[in-house]
C-alpha cells in the first residue's frame, strides 16, 4: 500500500511537472528527484522521466495548436537540429557520466534566463527600434490567433543553437525549456504563447528521439513511466490551455522565477 501511495503522488507529480513544462521548461525537477525517492537509481530515474513526460509535451502541442497556424514548414525545419541534437544527447547518458555534466548545468540553465528576461530590451538594440517591441497581444488581442507577420527568423546560428539545445535535452533535459525560449526569442518571436507551441514542438521531438534510444537501452521503468505518463498528458493539456488566458507579463515573470529557482536547485544538489 504504501508503494502505491508513492506511485499515486509520482503521478501527480508528473502532471505538474508536464503543466510547468507547458509554460517553461523545468518539470524533470520535479520528476527527477520524485523517482529518486521512489528508490530508483539515478540513470534509469531520468530514462525514466523522460518516457513518462513526452506524452505530456503531445498534450501540450494539441492544447497550442492554434498558435502554431503558418509555421507548419519553420517547424519541420526546427526539428532537424531538434531530433540530431537529442539523439547525440541520449547516446551521450549512455556512454558518459552525469557528474561532469552536472558541473554545468545550473549555469546553463541561469544563463538561459538571463538571456530570456532581458530579450526583450536586447531585441530593440539589435533592431535599432527606439519604442517598445511589438506583441500580438497588442496588435491582435490575446484570444485569437498571432499575426501572421510574426515569424521566427531563419538562421543558421540559432538552428546550431537548437542542436545544442538538443544534446543538453537528450542528456538530461532540466531547463530546456527555458533555453528553447530563449533562442526563439532571438529569432524574432515576441508572443510567448506562439513560443510555448514552438518550444513544445522542439521538445517533443527532442525526448521523443531520448525516449526511443532509452528504450532501447533497456532503461526504463516501464511501469513507473506508464503511470506518469497518463498524469503528465492530462496536465500538458490542461496548462498549454489555462497558460494562452494569462496575460503574457505575467507568464515571463512565471519563466524567469522558475528559470532562476531551477538553477539554485541544481546548483545546490550538486554541492550536497
Amino acid at each position: 500500500m504504501p508503494d502505491l501511495i508513492r506511485l499515486a503522488a509520482v503521478v501527480v507529480v508528473a502532471a505538474i511537472g508536464s503543466m510547468v513544462n507547458a509554460i517553461a521548461g523545468g518539470g524533470t525537477l520535479l520528476t527527477f528527484p520524485a523517482l529518486i525517492a521512489l528508490g530508483i537509481p539515478p540513470i534509469i530515474a531520468n530514462a525514466t522521466s523522460t518516457v513518462a513526460l513526452w506524452p505530456g509535451a503531445l498534450g501540450s502541442m494539441l492544447g497550442y495548436r492554434g498558435r502554431m497556424r503558418g509555421l507548419r514548414t519553420w517547424a519541420l525545419v526546427f526539428a532537424v537540429p531538434s531530433l540530431l541534437g537529442g539523439a547525440l544527447g541520449g547516446w551521450l547518458l549512455l556512454v558518459t557520466s552525469a557528474e561532469r555534466f552536472a558541473r554545468i548545468v545550473p549555469w546553463l540553465v541561469l544563463g538561459a534566463t538571463a538571456l530570456f528576461a532581458l530579450q526583450q530590451p536586447l531585441m530593440r538594440l539589435i533592431r535599432g527600434a527606439t519604442g517598445p517591441v511589438p506583441t500580438p497581444a497588442r496588435r491582435g488581442g490575446a484570444g485569437g490567433a498571432p499575426p501572421a507577420e510574426e515569424h521566427p527568423q531563419h538562421s543558421v546560428a540559432a538552428l546550431v543553437a537548437q542542436f545544442f539545445v538538443g544534446v543538453y535535452g537528450g542528456y538530461f533535459g532540466a531547463g530546456i525549456g527555458i533555453l528553447m525560449l530563449a533562442v526563439l526569442g532571438f529569432m524574432g518571436l515576441t508572443d510567448i504563447h506562439r513560443m510555448n507551441g514552438l518550444k513544445n514542438w522542439g521538445g517533443l521531438c527532442i525526448n521523443f528521439i531520448a525516449a526511443i534510444i532509452f528504450a532501447a537501452s533497456g532503461l526504463v521503468d516501464w511501469a513507473v513511466a506508464l503511470a506518469m505518463a497518463v498524469g503528465a498528458t492530462v496536465g500538458g493539456y490542461i496548462a498549454s490551455r489555462a497558460a494562452q488566458r494569462v496575460p503574457q507579463a505575467m507568464v515571463r515573470r512565471a519563466i524567469v522565477t522558475i528559470g532562476v529557482a531551477s538553477g539554485i536547485w541544481l546548483y545546490w544538489a550538486r554541492l550536497s
